[in-house]
């Protein structure tokens, strides 16, 4: 004879799950979520919420079975709040937890999308030729390498510091009395090392930042460190402008002078002057009825302000077209 063993009827088990969590005054807040659904509803891939929950319910504790009970959703977030509007507040802002396993595969993913955008957008200033990827990475560790000794060194000087605060304290307040008395000036409190820490630091890649900001923050961090020479890849763009505007002089602009007042400085030449004063490199050059094309190579870093005063001083007679993003020479 067999026998048939029954379970619970409101056991829920749950599989393949990845857990939001957000605290709220004093309490955490869980929902049970689809693997990858949580980023695809975040990045606007998926619209449907029922793809996205396993359960359309807010728990204390998933892993448990314990559902947050209502006065305690309702003292957290608000009598008025509905449950799905509770819901979509914990899964657009919540954190998402993810296994070890996952977190790393993911953090690998990331690293290597970042080191691919910014292995299109260097190149050797040299030989204007892009480096591997393996090269920028080698050159991202040492970067990586360099700040975390630094931060090493900067906690060990912190702790050296606060350990000899009274000596110093001391001896301080004795200089300062002994400069008053002199009529001498004693240096300001600030700490000459905060002006000297580099403004571009790269520490790592990390998840919870895109690849393309990540990307953005690496490429100022090699070109200001420079483990290896590197320079932005050149922007490849095409300016028109109509051929009756091309010898106006620019207007000059002003700077206040020593005496307060608005000086008038030497006027930089002509449109077509400031205009070729963006490019780099000219490719072409030409005038095509009534309007005036050059396609050149312009540093990027120069074409905002190159778009700026074509469309300023030009009115409307003149526009700049993006033909390539960046521009490299591969072996």
């Amino acid at each position: 004879m067999s026998r048939q063993i029954n379970q619970p009827s409101n056991q829920i088990k749950l599989t393949n799950v990845s857990l939001v969590r957000l605290k709220k005054g004093k309490k955490r807040f869980e929902i049970a979520c689809y693997k990858n659904k949580v980023l695809e509803w975040r990045s606007g891939i998926e619209t449907d919420l029922d793809e996205v929950l396993q359960i359309p319910n807010v728990f204390l504790n998933v892993s448990k079975g314990q559902t947050a009970p209502s006065a305690e959703l309702a003292k957290a977030f608000g009598k008025e709040r509905s449950l799905d509007d509770v819901i979509l507040e914990i899964l657009n802002r919540g954190e998402l937890q993810v296994g070890e396993r996952e977190r790393a595969a993911q953090l690998d993913r990331v690293h290597h999308e970042v080191v691919a955008i910014v292995a299109s957008k260097l190149v050797d200033p040299r030989t204007k030729r892009v480096y591997t990827p393996g090269m920028i990475e080698k050159a991202l560790d040492m970067l990586s390498s360099q700040a975390h000794t630094a931060n090493t060194t900067t906690s060990n000087h912190n702790s050296n510091n606060s350990h000899n605060h009274s000596t110093t304290t001391t001896a301080s307040n004795s200089s300062t009395a002994s400069a008053a008395t002199s009529g001498t000036a004693t240096p300001g409190g600030d700490d000459p090392s905060e002006a000297a820490k580099p403004k571009h630091v790269w520490t790592g890649v990390v998840t919870t930042k895109s690849a393309k900001s990540q990307a953005l923050e690496a490429m100022k961090a090699l070109i200001a460190h420079q483990p290896i020479p590197v320079a932005r890849a050149r922007m490849r763009l095409r300016i028109t402008c109509s051929t009756n505007v091309l010898k106006q002089a620019v207007k000059a602009s002003k700077s206040s002078g020593d005496d307060g007042e608005q000086q008038q400085q030497k006027t930089p030449g002509t449109v077509k002057d400031k205009i070729l004063s963006y490019v780099e490199q000219v490719e072409t050059q030409d005038v095509l009825g009534s309007e005036w094309e050059v396609v050149g190579f312009v540093e990027p870093g120069a074409f905002k302000g190159l778009s700026d005063f074509v469309g300023n001083e030009t009115k409307g007679q003149g526009r700049v077209e993006v033909l390539d993003m960046a521009v490299t020479h591969e072996d």
